[in-house]
């Protein structure tokens, strides 16, 4: 009986000194700071990331259609040379026609031989075969650092070519796929000055704002990008000028 009652007590004072006894403290706060911190680094480089991305896209996606506009620009040079040089020889049997009919009754006759017809080449065919061999080099054989001399011989040779705005934009895209921000933008400056009527001028004046920008000139890339906005509502150019000033 007494080794039941003292058993009892013994248990009744180590279950008291368990009770008792503090409960180790473990630094909750900090751990979950912790987590909460990597957490958003997380999260933050992912969204990064995906940024990225998405920014490569929409690259990818201009440079697509820069080169169906440009696709686009050959089909219908290659179309309106075609018409010109119908235009020249219809031109051209017509005179022979009528100096044979102008002639006296009793003249001998000069048999017209269609066939044998030269018709003289247009003084712009070099101009023509230089600007083909510009645009080839980057639609076909994408040779984009070759075709940059090029350009800039034509615009040389040719400064009163139709084909000039064109070649300063082709010229001011090359450059500014090379990050030449200065020279870049002296092309698409030269565009925007001088050929107020060409269909390039909405894209060439965005990316004059872009070269700007690059070059720390922040208050001449807005005022340009909403010059683009106020000139082209409706162009896309005029979207990603937005989307540009939202990113102010």
């Amino acid at each position: 009986m007494i080794k039941r009652t003292l058993a009892i007590s013994l248990l009744g004072l180590y279950g008291a000194a368990v009770i008792a006894a503090p409960a180790p403290v473990s630094d909750v706060t900090t751990g979950s700071s912790e987590q909460r911190i990597s957490e958003l680094e997380r999260k933050f480089s992912t969204r990064t990331e995906a940024q990225h991305r998405q920014q490569e896209q929409l690259d990818i996606m201009q440079n697509e259609v820069n080169e169906l506009r440009g696709a686009i620009e050959v089909q219908n040079y290659q179309l309106e040379k075609i018409l010109q040089r119908q235009r020249e020889l219809y031109l051209e049997i017509d005179k022979r026609i009528a100096a044979v009919k102008a002639q006296p009754s009793n003249a001998p006759t000069t048999a017209i031989n269609t066939a044998s017809t030269q018709v003289d080449v247009p003084v712009s065919a070099n101009e023509n075969e230089a600007y083909d061999k510009a645009v080839n080099l980057i639609l076909k054989d994408r040779l984009y650092d070759q075709a940059i001399p090029e350009f800039q011989a034509f615009l040389q040779n040719y400064p009163d070519s139709s084909y000039v705005p064109n070649a300063h934009y082709w010229l001011g895209q090359l450059l500014f796929n090379k990050q030449d921000w200065e020279g870049a933008g002296g092309q698409f400056q030269s565009l925007i000055s001088n050929y107020p009527e060409s269909s390039k001028r909405a894209d060439a004046t965005l990316k004059l704002g872009v070269t700007e920008m690059e070059r720390s000139n922040t208050a001449r890339a807005k005022q340009l990008w909403e010059q683009v906005i106020r000139d082209f509502p409706n162009s896309s150019s005029a979207k990603l000028a937005q989307k540009r000033l939202k990113e102010l």
